[in-house]
């Protein structure tokens, strides 16, 4: 049975009494899930699908709803400015998210989500990571990603979708794929004027309607637009994209309220502005803000992506401690690495130069042997590929079964989902 349609607010009050009601008496339940980045792109995929989805789903579908986690704890919301910023839009608040701290601890988790009472759809990866992926990475049923393929989806996932394909934000490949399923709910809601507040206030009006669209509209638009530089990243933007975006926009400008101050480069700097505004996190915050991690070759790949340059995270670790910044940016780096048992790390930036050129830094570490061997072939198996550049006089650092780099990296268009594949190849 269908979810009634709703507010984006009262389906994600409704997901979360799902969720209880599923742990509490041991009922089958469909998961949505970003990857534990959790980035502007991972939050809004999982609810953009899960919204849709749950009031059109499938004939067959596994379970009456379809609830939208995002990867990381309610406590780290606070590390994502750039939330609060689209949340206003939205007509959500922090409180609405349901996160990991919704789920059950792991002590009990299997116990009281069995993991052949769940099924779960990734969104923004297409390989369930960390304690999650060992319970129930065999429960994986569908994907929609725009990473390289790990092969880890089975190759007929039935009535969900198993789409992998490039696309500069994940969420236009959502919003794509469900466009005909929520054209097809706003014609029906609108034309039976049945509306289901749960305690919204709401009217019988196709305007109420139209709202509801025009938040979600918001949500997944900031991701899009973040994640392409308001389209006008080249190197980034696909046709996937710009079909989301003018689908997305036309939905919000059939509500008059949204339509009548709407501008999409002011609501691009708007959220953009927040996302850069780290400034008031500390260095280890930073670090784990949008940071991923695999298990690769028996070891453990770590990498952070963070939007300023090396020098800004230098002075931030001497404010903090008492060391000279490249010997404390170095220490906390060591900790935060030693802290996830990593054998090999990662850090990416992205900044703009006194010159106003866009530009990229890359670190990479290893901790042993193996992992040292893996990076010096990271090193000059994608010099070219990277454009990998001598950094400020840097030189390779190695000793203590270490060996530690840095680099600019010339060939900017290449994000994360470049650099991992290619550091996760090196340690096959």
């Amino acid at each position: 049975m269908a979810v009634p349609r709703n507010s984006l607010r009262g389906f994600l009050t409704h997901a979360r009494g799902v969720l209880r009601t599923a742990i509490d008496n041991s009922q089958k339940i469909t998961f949505v899930i970003g990857n534990e980045s959790a980035d502007l792109d991972s939050m809004s995929c999982p609810i953009l699908y899960a919204y849709i989805r749950s009031m059109s789903p499938p004939t067959n579908s596994f379970s009456p709803a379809y609830v939208p986690i995002t990867n990381i704890p309610a406590s780290d919301i606070q590390l994502r400015p750039e939330y609060l910023a689209v949340f206003k839009h939205a007509n959500i608040e922090s409180k609405h998210l349901i996160t990991l701290d919704d789920l059950p601890a792991l002590s009990e988790i299997q116990s009281k989500l069995a993991p052949e009472n769940t099924k779960w759809i990734l969104v923004d990866h297409n390989a369930l990571q960390g304690q999650l992926g060992k319970i129930y990475s065999e429960r994986v049923a569908g994907v929609i990603d725009h990473h390289d393929d790990e092969r880890k989806v089975p190759k007929d996932t039935g009535d969900e979708p198993r789409i992998i394909e490039r696309s500069g934000s994940c969420t236009s490949l959502i919003a794509n794929y469900c466009r005909p399923s929520w054209d097809m709910l706003s014609a029906s809601a609108m034309s039976s004027g049945a509306a289901h507040g749960q305690g919204d206030s709401l009217s019988n009006d196709a305007a109420f309607f139209k709202r509801w669209d025009a938040d979600v509209a918001q949500l997944g638009l900031a991701s899009i637009l973040i994640d392409t530089a308001d389209l006008k990243d080249e190197n980034k933007t696909t046709e996937h994209d710009r079909k989301a975006v003018e689908y997305l926009e036309a939905k919000m400008m059939l509500c008059p309220q949204v339509a009548a101050s709407f501008d999409r480069t002011g609501f691009y700097k708007e959220i953009n502005a927040a996302k850069k505004d780290i400034g008031s996190l500390k260095l280890r915050d930073i670090l784990r803000k949008d940071y991923k991690q695999w298990d690769q070759g028996g070891q453990k790949l770590g990498v952070s992506s963070v939007v300023k340059p090396v020098d800004f995270l230098q002075k931030k670790a001497s404010e903090e401690g008492s060391a000279p910044p490249s010997e404390a940016f170095l220490e906390a780096l060591r900790d935060f690495a030693k802290e996830r048992e990593l054998g090999m790390y990662s850090l990416m930036t992205t900044s703009t130069s006194s010159d106003g050129q866009f530009q990229k830094e890359l670190l990479v570490w290893a901790f042993n042997d193996g992992a040292v061997s893996a990076a010096k072939a990271f090193a000059t198996n994608s010099k070219d590929d990277l454009g990998l550049e001598e950094w400020q006089g840097n030189s390779d650092v190695a000793g203590n079964n270490e060996w530690r780099m840095i680099w600019w990296q010339r060939r900017v268009q290449h994000s994360r989902k470049r650099v991992a594949p290619l550091l996760r190849e090196a340690m096959a």
